[in-house]
């Protein structure tokens, strides 16, 4: 058998699937990122010898290259479909996450491998920021749903926010340990990382994200209205929009990631309730389907192939704990001061799913340096990556439905309340 061919096949029938697995997943309850693993599995066990290798240590450059396209063009996806207009004080419980609980995160992840698992300080904080982002790929069953559903939840919106946000404020500390594995300890390492990495890189990727999208946002929205005939209603905008978005901003040496979120926030907040912007989403949510159905198959083959191999029971003991304990304790902590629901903070510390931006943040900062524990640390990463796709993507849609399901009947509860009122009955 051809394996060119075989692997066309694969891919055909993997994206033809993905057609059917949002609501096959709806149905089952089941996550379709856990069947796709499976199916990798079954598929390597199989036919391994002819099918890519999928060892993301060997193939380090194909990896940083595929999940840095799934994780930008699911940037811009997410940053279209959030409904809730931008603003510090709508948006304050995702700039918690992003910071407060991501910098506490990297913190005591950095502090137990390096005095329990016994890395070195590299490469402990290079794991503490490769786990510190939650995932905007795999989390779409606890994520809002397409543009204009008005779906106005807080955990939805706040997971959906917090996911967009932190795929790019997580790479300065990606960096750092980059910084320090090159070079030491040194005092002039840390300035410079401060003011370059730190502040101008995120400033740099705010600014080019916004000049950006309000430009195409012009382009698109207002154009049209001064010169007749000249309007386009093509969903590959979108696409197109975040390769050039995310290309420049790289070039001018600031955080593409955060640049083509701003960019999506700034062209979905110009024009709010425009019909446009659902075309655009559905268009970057087909292409990034496709792409993760690659990924995760290729995933499943890692873990036949040996990717856990230098994984011992204190690493998986971490791993749990990580998932099980510090995100939600981090994000509890850091949301003591809402006025939210318990069960909506529960929720929202619980289900801070790990996935394609851990495995590009570990691919990218093994490409720029040579870390000592890289296999441990590719062990220890997709461990938690997988005990998070089955614990998360069999909890998920169940839970999403109980708190939507108590939602609406609070607000079935206060309408009737309001009828009674109004009309003098009590």
């Amino acid at each position: 058998m051809d394996s060119y061919l075989l692997v066309m096949a694969i891919i055909g029938f993997a994206a033809l699937c993905m057609a059917w697995m949002p609501s096959i997943s709806k149905v089952t309850k089941i996550s379709y990122s856990i069947a796709y693993v499976l199916f990798g599995i079954v598929l390597y066990l199989l036919f391994g010898s002819m099918l890519p290798l999928p060892n993301p240590i060997s193939e380090n450059q194909f990896t940083v290259r595929l999940t840095e396209l799934v994780v930008i063009i699911s940037l811009m996806g997410t940053g279209l479909k959030i409904d809730q207009p931008f603003s510090l004080k709508y948006w304050k419980v995702p700039f918690r996450l992003v910071s407060i609980t991501m910098v506490l995160s990297i913190i005591m992840v950095t502090c137990i491998a390096h005095y329990f698992l016994g890395f070195d300080l590299p490469s402990s904080i290079l794991l503490g920021a490769v786990l510190a982002p939650t995932d905007p790929v795999l989390a779409s069953d606890v994520q809002v749903g397409p543009p204009l559903e008005k779906m106005h939840n807080n955990v939805r919106f706040s997971l959906t926010a917090e996911a967009g946000m932190n795929d790019g404020t997580a790479f300065p500390f990606t960096w750092l340990a980059i910084a320090l594995m090159i070079n030491g300890t040194d005092a002039s390492i840390l300035t410079q990382w401060v003011w370059y990495d730190l502040i101008y890189r995120i400033i740099a990727g705010v600014a080019a994200g916004f000049l950006f999208g309000r430009g195409l946002a012009y382009l698109i929205f207002r154009l049209p209205e001064k010169i007749k005939g000249i309007r386009t209603r093509d969903g590959l905008v979108a696409i197109s929009t975040t390769l050039l978005v995310y290309s420049i901003t790289e070039w001018i040496h600031g955080y593409g990631f955060i640049a083509v979120f701003v960019t999506a926030i700034t062209i979905r907040n110009y024009e709010l309730n425009s019909r446009y912007h659902t075309r655009m989403h559905d268009f970057t949510d087909q292409v990034e389907r496709i792409l993760v159905a690659i990924v995760l198959i290729l995933f499943g083959g890692s873990l036949v192939s040996g990717i856990l191999s230098h994984l011992d029971w204190l690493m998986a003991l971490f791993g749990l704990i990580f998932v099980l304990v510090i995100r939600p304790l981090t994000s509890i902590i850091t949301m003591l001061r809402s006025k939210m629901h318990l069960k909506e903070k529960m929720a929202i510390s619980f289900f801070g799913i790990r996935g394609m931006g851990s495995f590009f943040y570990l691919s990218f900062a093994l490409h720029q340096a040579f870390f000592p524990f890289h296999a441990e640390l590719w062990s220890i990463v997709s461990f938690i990556v997988l005990i998070s796709i089955v614990i998360h993507g069999l909890t998920a849609t169940s839970v999403m439905q109980e708190i939507e399901f108590e939602f609406s009947q609070e607000l079935g509860a206060e309408a009737s309340e309001i009828k009674e009122d109004g009309s003098g009955n009590q």
